[in-house]
């Protein structure tokens, strides 16, 4: 396992967050394309959902993708999201783990402003447990709970 790159970031409502906030607990970073589209509601509304499952795993969850605070708020107000997101000013959260990808299409994303849809499941000891290079939209969230239970 790999140590996590670290990051410090700003929220939808303004937090701060960062790497070292989350050691001793398990951190999953899922990087979305865009704010609003179906799938990546879908996969939002999959985390929120099993909220409650997630904490009593001691299980914290940040969203990352390139949109602002403003349209990270309106996202999270109008699907009842229950967990920030962070405004990944600059792309160097989704640089520093790949989620921009390789080649001419990192180049694509970085013009677009539209991430991989990964995820990363962090340990509490603040390496990499798990990637998650396909994940499913529908069940997001028992992805998450199964790479962490096994």
């Amino acid at each position: 396992m790999n140590a996590a790159p670290d990051f410090d970031a700003l929220d939808q409502n303004g937090v701060r967050h960062r790497l070292a906030d989350y050691r001793g607990r398990w951190l999953v970073l899922y990087f979305y394309p865009r704010d609003d589209t179906p799938q990546c509601t879908r996969q939002a509304c999959s985390i929120r959902d099993a909220r409650e499952t997630l904490q009593r795993m001691n299980v914290a969850v940040l969203g990352v993708s390139a949109q602002d605070g403003t349209t990270h708020r309106a996202f999270a107000a109008r699907h009842g999201l229950n967990f920030p997101l962070l405004v990944d000013d600059g792309l160097r959260i989704a640089t520093g783990y790949g989620a921009l990808g390789t080649g001419w299409r990192a180049g694509l994303r970085r013009l677009l402003g539209a991430y991989r849809r990964i995820t990363v499941v962090i340990a509490p000891d603040g390496r990499i447990a798990q990637r998650i290079d396909t994940p499913d939209v529908r069940d997001h969230a028992g992805q998450i709970l199964r790479s962490i239970s096994s």
